[in-house]
């Protein structure tokens, strides 16, 4: 029978056969523009499956025994498919996940979470090519030093990557942030600035008011106040909330 569905060709990656076995039903039941052409439980055999083919998604694991998503995904280098993480681990690993505007499913797999990010895959594999976000991906993973760590801005275009170190501040703006440089640049990024403030909390960032999200490490000056204001680097001064104060003047003693 005719799809209205257009056909994304699926590898699904998983060393326990029991969750791929849940995740082929899940999709066979609720995702039918899902075709899966293919299923590895290692590193090496999962290479060599999309080698061999030409996948449009992978749902890919994190740990596996001969190495991790990220070392298969290094390896495949110039990658033209879309991947949904699907993994039980660790708090790093989703967020540089997220730092990258990739998606993620955490174990175990809802089916409304799975159909969503299905959505999403599809949506995002019409639109762009994904080797920049792994490539900057790969980068957050073998790099060290958090500050040069690169984060996806979303746009209304697709996205700009830069250099977490890179960003002075970050403003409100409804559902949407402005997100302010060291180059006196600007970015509008359809995100809003709670996701930003998740994601760059490691990063000596602190929301000093409902609408501001500074980087410390640019505060040039504090004035006291009933909660007081910053000069920044750029000259920009940025009121602190009288309740966020105390939580913020503690926070500059680690910076």
């Amino acid at each position: 029978m005719y799809s209205i569905f257009p056909i994304m060709k699926t590898i699904i990656v998983d060393d326990i056969i029991k969750n791929r076995e849940i995740l082929i039903e899940m999709l066979t039941d609720f995702c039918p523009q899902v075709e899966i052409i293919g299923e590895a439980d290692n590193v090496a055999s999962a290479l060599s499956i999309i080698q061999k083919n030409t996948p449009d998604l992978v749902l890919l694991d994190i740990e596996m025994p001969d190495g991790t998503g990220f070392d298969l995904l290094e390896k495949i280098g110039n990658i033209s498919f879309e991947v949904v993480f699907v993994t039980a681990h660790d708090r790093y690993a989703l967020k540089a996940i997220k730092f990258c505007a990739l998606d993620y499913i955490l174990k175990p797999v809802d089916v409304k979470e799975l159909i969503k990010a299905i959505h999403r895959a599809d949506e995002k594999y019409k639109q762009l090519n994904s080797s920049n976000n792994f490539s900057h991906l790969i980068h957050n993973i073998k790099n060290q030093n958090i500050n040069n760590h690169r984060i996806a801005l979303p746009t209304q275009d697709g996205f700009v990557f830069i250099e977490v170190n890179d960003i002075l501040r970050c403003e409100a703006e409804g559902s949407y942030t402005q997100v302010f440089l060291k180059n006196n640049k600007n970015i509008f990024a359809t995100r809003k600035i709670k996701g930003f403030e998740e994601l760059l909390n490691d990063y000596h960032f602190f929301r000093v008011h409902r609408s501001h999200l500074i980087n410390l490490n640019y505060i040039e000056k504090y004035y006291r106040g009933e909660g007081g204001y910053v000069v920044m680097i750029d000259g920009t001064s940025v009121d602190v909330s009288r309740r966020k104060k105390e939580e913020f003047l503690e926070r500059l003693k680690s910076v």
